[in-house]
């Protein structure tokens, strides 16, 4: 009797090698002992399915059939089985084997001791080859289901900012597969992209997710807009720091409590985003300037108000149409004091006197009236709303 009798003996017992196989890796590995998991059934049809291949390759030499072996890294790539515990799982499967085979030589005398170690070497390189199928497998395997998660959370997201799903019980549903909760308050982000493809907001998610805030987002070519549940109460202010730290242009919805107002929240967000000032980095609310959002909501509208009012001072020389809209804007962000304006531009407070009555001389509007001091804030805000200065009036001919 030799080597091969061994093993064909061992063939002939294969079910319950199988399932003696798999009884030790439940026991031996945590992750597999999750019935939920993986069903016992499932578990021991694929270490029989190895038994049998180890031990035919065993007897008939040739070139290993490592598919059955990328079919197992292929179903618990989709079961999310870790793959350290497959290849611990494999590694307990072979060293059965292995240890039966051993056994069954031992009960026969007549076996050469020499085939069991010429053997030896020959059933770890199998190990070997079958690991790296497994493994190669499962790598596949993850990364296809990593895309098609991504595609289509990115698809839900789409529905709830776009505003088809209206059903009460299908947001519920599409909550809990974003991973956020059902019931508010939330906020919808508007982040401005340099270029298409690339995320002004690159690695938010994880950010606030580490913050203990839920979020989904979408990257637009223009845009990467999300939705972020603001769960406690310094949910928001926490959010705020997490995107400022961006550098990003940014623009933030008021709260709101059901994710049915999500279309309109984003509109208020790419409100705030159009209205936030200069060119550079910043992030603004909705909340902070609703005048200005709502002359960034209507910027041909915006820019007409501004040469109304202001054309007078718009016409003048570079110097001092700036230093006459500085010290327009400084009064305005003073509560209407002259000293206090002085403090800011670093003048004396005559001088602020002096250019205010020229404003009012320029612009035939009085400062001491109410209804024309709006008409000026409003108009000075559009003068510094980029929204505004696309929508510019040109002179004319």
């Amino acid at each position: 009797m030799d080597l091969s009798d061994v093993i064909a003996a061992l063939h002939g017992r294969l079910p319950e090698l199988g399932e003696r196989i798999a009884e030790r890796i439940r026991t031996d590995v945590p992750a597999y002992a999750d019935e939920t998991l993986i069903p016992f059934d499932s578990l021991r049809r694929s270490c029989t399915a190895n038994a049998d291949l180890i031990l035919g390759h065993l007897r008939r030499a040739g070139t290993p059939d490592a598919g059955p072996a990328q079919e197992t890294g292929r179903i618990r790539a989709e079961q999310g089985m870790p793959l350290a515990d497959i290849l611990h799982a494999y590694r307990i499967g072979f060293e059965f084997v292995w240890s039966e085979i051993v056994t069954e030589a031992r009960a026969h005398p007549t076996v050469p001791t020499m085939q069991l170690v010429d053997r030896s070497a020959e059933i770890w390189q199998l190990f070997g080859l079958y690991a790296e199928a497994v493994a190669a497998a499962h790598r596949e395997t993850t990364a296809e289901l990593a895309v098609q998660r991504d595609a289509r959370r990115s698809a839900l997201v789409e529905a709830l900012f776009s505003g088809v799903i209206a059903d009460r019980s299908t947001l519920w549903d599409v909550a809990r597969e974003l991973g956020l909760p059902e019931r508010g308050p939330y906020a919808v982000v508007a982040a401005a992209a340099d270029s298409p493809g690339m995320e002004p907001l690159l690695g938010v998610e994880a950010s606030l997710r580490q913050a203990h805030l839920a979020s989904a987002w979408r990257l637009l070519p223009e845009q990467q807009i999300g939705l972020i549940a603001l769960t406690f109460p310094e949910a928001e202010a926490t959010g705020l720091r997490i995107l400022q730290r961006a550098g990003a242009r940014v623009g933030v919805s008021p709260s709101f409590p059901s994710l049915r107002d999500t279309p309109q929240a984003l509109r208020f967000a790419r409100l705030a985003l159009a209205g936030l000032p200069g060119n550079g980095p910043g992030v603004a609310r909705f909340d902070d300037n609703p005048l200005a959002m709502l002359l960034a909501a209507a910027p041909a509208e915006a820019a007409h108000l501004m040469n109304i009012v202001l054309k007078p001072l718009l016409d003048l020389a570079g110097l001092e149409r700036t230093r006459l809209l500085d010290t327009l804007e400084s009064w305005f962000a003073s509560g209407g004091s002259a000293t206090t304006t002085a403090e800011r531009l670093y003048v004396h407070p005559n001088t602020v006197r002096y250019r205010l009555r020229r404003i009012e001389e320029l612009t035939g509007r009085s400062l001491s009236d109410p209804h024309t001091v709006a008409d000026l804030g409003a108009a000075l805000l559009a003068t510094r709303s980029p929204a505004v200065g696309r929508h510019q009036e040109p002179d004319p001919p």
